[in-house]
């Protein structure tokens, strides 16, 4: 009786790699799914302002005064006869700006900080940390605060200010990950054939500490949006008349009894936006964990 003896390419299951198992656990959550949808759909809307706005953000109609929303202005209209709609789609852009740019300046300055300070150790890494405590002492929100009336109101500023603030966090993340990524064997190995310290930080530490980063990326994303609607609600981000959700609220909580629309609109696209960032930053935190079964 003979038997076929299987082929090895049937008898070793195909073997996926780490990118694409966390690529397939990302997609299984359905919550991280409808965040990128929701942020994906926010970008879209910034992109496309000229296009989508149904009016200029900054015209002004004093025969349309606090209108409410109806089919000629489906948002309303502000204190100004501007159309509410169109300041929400243009305001897109300033807060994502604000969160995109804020979190790049973040880690262009907190992630070579913090590589240096956990693969240097000693007394760098002693200063390093002791700058990086003093940071995180002061509370993020007032720190950002401090900086944006220090440097200006405007949106450029704005968005230093809330860098440069949510730098030390990045700086701590990475500090711990090349602590503990430092003595594996193959950095090891690297170190004894002789690869340059240089080398060794970008070549082969770096690269495996990216996924906590860019998780944390995320949710920093988040956290920059809020804040750059809070120092626009205090008069020290997007100036007006350029169309700002926070400065948007910061108008309206005069009108709130009158006029709630021009309130509930940029506080709604605040929530959206911020709750699908956090979502998904939750699931790209599952994804990229190498220890989820």
């Amino acid at each position: 009786m003979s038997t076929v003896m299987p082929s090895p390419a049937a008898a070793v299951p195909r073997e996926l790699s780490p990118g694409r198992r966390a690529m397939l656990r990302l997609v299984r959550r359905r919550g991280a799914m409808l965040g990128l949808a929701i942020v994906l759909l926010f970008i879209a809307i910034a992109l496309f302002a000229p296009l989508i706005a149904p009016y200029d953000p900054v015209q002004t109609s004093w025969t349309a005064v606090r209108k409410a929303p109806s089919a000629a202005y489906w948002f309303g209209t502000d204190e100004l006869g501007r159309d509410v709609m169109s300041r929400v789609i243009w305001g897109a852009r300033a807060s994502l700006m604000a969160g995109l740019v804020s979190v790049f300046i973040s880690m262009a300055l907190g992630v070579p900080i913090g590589l240096l300070a956990g693969y240097m150790g000693g007394w760098v890494d002693g200063v390093i940390s002791r700058f990086t405590d003093a940071m995180l002492a002061v509370p993020f929100l007032i720190l950002a605060i401090a900086l944006a009336a220090f440097l200006g109101p405007s949106l450029t500023n704005a968005m230093v200010a809330i860098g440069v603030s949510a730098m030390p966090v990045f700086i701590r993340l990475t500090r711990a990950q090349v602590l503990s990524v430092k003595v594996e064997d193959y950095v090891e190995a690297a170190r004894a054939v002789g690869n340059p310290h240089w080398r060794i930080a970008l070549r082969h530490i770096l690269p495996n500490t990216l996924p906590p980063l860019i998780v944390q990326a995320t949710l920093t994303i988040a956290t920059a949006i809020i804040a750059e609607a809070s120092l626009s609600f205090l008069g020290l981000g997007q100036q007006p008349p350029a169309p700002s959700w926070g400065s948007m609220l910061n108008t309206a909580k005069d009108y709130i009894d009158n006029a709630p629309w021009m309130a509930i609109w940029p506080g709604l696209s605040i929530f959206l936006l911020v709750l699908s960032f956090n979502l998904l930053g939750d699931g790209l935190r599952d994804a990229l964990d190498p220890r989820h079964k």
